[in-house]
C-alpha cells in the first residue's frame, strides 16, 4: 500500500497521509513521497489549492520509532542525511507556492505538529490534539523547530517543547498553530477553497515569499525598499493589471472559475 494518496480534481489536490496502521508516522518512504509530491504540485499550473489530510483516526504520530532507531544505528553521516531529508521535506511543504490547507483529526505528535505548522491554513476537528513529545524520548524537536517557531513564537514553543504536554484544538487556536475548530471540517474546507479560487494564484504565492522575507526584519530603509520594489512589480504584472481592470469593469478576473 502506498504511504501517500493523491487525488486531483478541478484544480484541487488532496494529499492524504496513508499509513493509518502506523498512525501515519514518518518513515523514509513517506518522507520522500511528501517532498516529491509537494515539489511537483508546486510546479503544476493546473493545481490551485492543496489539501493535506490523512487516512485513519490520527493525523500523524511523528517519526516512526522503528525507522528512527534504524537511522540512529547508522554511521553519523548517514544518520545526519536521514535527518536532512526530513528537514527538506518540511521545507518543501512550507515553501510550496500554492495555498496549503491542513485538515486534521485525532492526534498530531512531534513531527505531526511540524506538518501542521507548515500548512498555511489549518482546520481541525474538536477531537484533535497536539503534542511536542520529543523530550520524553530523550530527543529534541530540532528539525521542526524553524516551522513551529514561525507559527507559535518562542514563548509558546518554550512551554510545549520543554513540557511535552498534550494540548487540545482550542489551545492550538489560541497559540496560533491552527486557525479553526470545526465539527464539519469538509464544509468549512469547501467554503475556504471557493474563497481561495477567487484570488490571483501568483499573488498568493508571492504573499508567502513576502512574509518569509519580511518576518523578523528591522523596519529600516532596506526593508522599505524591498516592499516598494515588490508592490511596484506586482502593479505592473499581468495579474495586477488584470485584477484592477476586472474590478473597474465589474467582471471576474480571468483566474476566477466559472460558477
Amino acid at each position: 500500500m502506498s504511504s501517500l494518496s493523491l487525488h486531483i480534481a478541478d484544480g484541487i489536490a488532496r494529499v492524504i497521509l496513508n499509513r493509518p496502521e502506523r498512525h501515519n508516522a514518518f518513515d523514509a518512504r513517506l518522507i520522500d513521497d511528501l517532498e516529491d509530491t509537494f515539489t511537483l504540485l508546486g510546479r503544476d499550473t493546473n493545481v490551485r489549492v492543496i489539501v493535506l489530510t490523512h487516512a485513519g483516526v490520527n493525523f500523524c504520530a511523528g517519526a516512526d520509532l522503528e525507522w528512527m532507531a534504524a537511522s540512529a544505528s547508522k554511521p553519523q553521516t548517514a544518520n545526519r542525511e536521514d535527518a536532512l531529508k526530513m528537514a527538506r521535506m518540511f521545507a518543501a511543504i512550507n515553501a510550496c507556492p500554492k495555498p496549503v490547507i491542513g485538515l486534521v483529526r485525532g492526534k498530531a505528535i512531534g513531527g505531526g505538529v511540524g506538518l501542521v505548522a507548515c500548512c498555511d491554513i489549518v482546520i481541525a476537528a474538536p477531537d484533535a490534539s497536539f503534542c511536542l513529545s520529543e523530550v520524553r524520548l530523550g530527543l529534541i524537536p530540532v528539525v521542526i523547530s524553524p516551522f513551529v517557531l514561525a507559527k507559535i513564537g518562542t514563548s509558546q514553543a518554550r512551554r510545549f517543547m520543554i513540557s511535552a504536554e498534550a494540548f487540545d484544538a482550542l489551545t492550538a487556536v489560541r497559540i496560533g498553530l491552527i486557525h479553526e475548530v470545526c465539527v464539519d471540517g469538509e464544509a468549512t474546507l469547501t467554503t475556504l477553497i471557493a474563497a481561495l479560487l477567487r484570488n490571483a494564484p501568483k499573488a498568493m504565492a508571492e504573499v508567502k515569499t513576502l512574509l518569509a522575507d519580511v518576518a523578523g526584519k528591522a523596519i529600516d530603509d532596506d526593508l522599505l525598499s524591498l516592499c516598494a520594489d515588490r508592490i511596484a512589480a506586482r502593479r505592473a504584472s499581468f495579474e495586477g493589471m488584470e485584477g484592477v481592470a476586472a474590478f473597474l469593469g465589474k467582471r471576474k478576473a480571468d483566474w476566477v472559475p466559472n460558477d
